[in-house]
């Protein structure tokens, strides 16, 4: 019925015209653009001196006057990342270890430990017949985030997903091999995930399940496949049969990402614990390229005129401030859309914008960078356990927390913040290369596992 239908002149004719009217929108929506765009450039060519500065109007109270998004974004990027990114290196490849870094003030801390809830062992009376007879296997992953494009696979990046599915095309059945074939697409298997990761971002204990119809692929042979393909960049931590209810995103009760920021040397104050900041500009210290900085930013910005409206400056912040400043965060249900980026329109209110953070802290950290020639570098660790998190939610929310500390802020400024009217009342987020998502829970949070207690 539908290719007779198709054949007749008229539906021909019907369909020319709906394709017709598409073309004639489009060329509209494009000439309403071009005019919007010239009144503006002509606007701003009249007046060169009557720009719109898009900077938030802050109504509460601080002791010093917030920086700008620039100046957060420099604070935040002007540091010897290099050396973040070299120990998320050793951390995956197990040469060295989280716990290490935070001595007593962590218990009951091990890196490869894996915890198999109950619910999620499979037993003989779990076996079934048909549909349920497929082999789910839950595979715990630990990537380096600098050597990646990100989890999620795209066109011509080189991202975990597509290493790890193209490791799996050997254990695929053969009624998918035959449909893989059919429409010529790769043999590859299909990797889900608790949470995707953006490029620069280290998986610590990244948890993805793939699943299959043959009943020989055994737990040590999807080791095997996936440590062979990149070994120093990707490593697999465990490999279990779980059963087919389990899905490593839906299924999981929280999420820990931990952030590392390095300071520069000299701006620890040793009696203190006071992050002092030289206040230089990247142009002064950094050869950052204006371009990129202004790319990275949600609005034009003019720092002359902030400043000239500023009575005073940050300098310096303390650790302890923002420890108290996180803390407040902990075991409410709240909005943190104000704090997400790149997210859909439908997911900007109502409760897909709500998460619940269990545990939120932040501590002054040595990280070892070559203990042989002594050689350390002092950082400001921020521990984050939520049950989820929006996209890029906790570089913003590490990167807003410096700030409002610096400010000098009430220890509920980023409550407040939750009733902003737009995004540009937090900061720019954070680097993607001091963020690490440390493991994936299944059974409920136990505080006492902390790193940061």
């Amino acid at each position: 019925m539908i290719l007779a239908y198709q054949q007749r002149p008229w539906a021909v004719a019907v369909q020319l015209l709906q394709s017709q009217i598409t073309i004639t929108r489009r060329r509209r929506r494009r000439r309403r653009k071009l005019v919007l765009s010239m009144d503006n450039n002509l606007t701003t060519n009249n007046n060169p001196q009557s720009k719109d500065y898009l900077h938030y109007n802050h109504t509460d109270s601080c002791n010093a006057s917030r920086w700008t998004s620039r100046e957060s974004y420099v604070f935040m990027y002007a540091r010897p990342w290099e050396k973040v990114v070299n120990f998320y290196s050793n951390l995956v490849n197990g040469q060295t270890a989280l716990h290490h870094l935070f001595g007593t003030k962590t218990q009951n801390i091990y890196d490869n430990a894996v915890v198999e809830p109950s619910e999620y062992v499979v037993t003989p009376a779990q076996k079934r017949a048909g549909r349920w007879a497929r082999m789910n296997f839950k595979i715990v992953l630990s990537y380096h985030g600098g050597s990646f494009d990100g989890w999620q696979k795209q066109p011509g990046l080189n991202t975990v997903q597509e290493v790890v599915e193209k490791s799996l095309g050997k254990f695929v059945d053969e009624r998918k091999a035959g449909l893989l074939k059919d429409k010529g697409l790769p043999l590859e298997g299909n990797a889900v995930v608790a949470g995707r990761t953006d490029k620069g971002v280290t998986g610590f204990q990244q948890v993805c399940s793939f699943y299959t119809w043959r009943e020989d692929v055994r737990p040590e042979d999807i080791e095997d496949a996936i440590n062979s393909i990149l070994p120093g960049k990707l490593r697999v931590i465990s490999v279990s049969k779980v059963p087919r209810t389990f899905h490593p995103n839906f299924s999981a009760k929280w999420r820990r990402y931990m952030y590392i920021f390095p300071l520069n040397a000299g701006e620890t104050d040793e009696e203190d614990g006071t992050i002092i900041y030289d206040g230089k500009t990247s142009d002064e210290k950094y050869s950052f390229n204006d371009t990129i900085i202004e790319e990275n930013l949600e609005s034009p910005i003019d720092d002359d005129k902030d400043d000239a409206e500023s009575i005073k400056k940050p300098t310096r912040f303390k650790v302890s401030k923002v420890n108290k400043i996180l803390q407040q965060l902990e075991g409410k249900l709240l909005s943190y859309k104000m704090f997400a980026r790149d997210t859909k329109p439908a997911r900007n209110t109502g409760p897909p914008t709500e998460c619940f953070i269990f545990h939120a802290r932040a501590t002054q950290v040595t990280l070892p960078i070559d203990t042989k020639k002594g050689e350390y570098l002092e950082t400001v660790c921020i521990e984050l356990v939520a049950n989820r998190f929006l996209r890029k939610m906790v570089r913003v929310l590490v990167a807003t927390s410096i700030r409002e500390a610096a400010a000098g802020a009430d220890d509920d400024a980023l409550i407040k913040l939750m009733d902003a009217t737009c995004r540009r009342a937090t900061a720019p987020p954070a680097p993607p290369d001091g963020l690490c998502l440390v493991d994936v829970g299944y059974n409920d949070f136990d505080s006492q596992t902390s790193f940061i207690l």
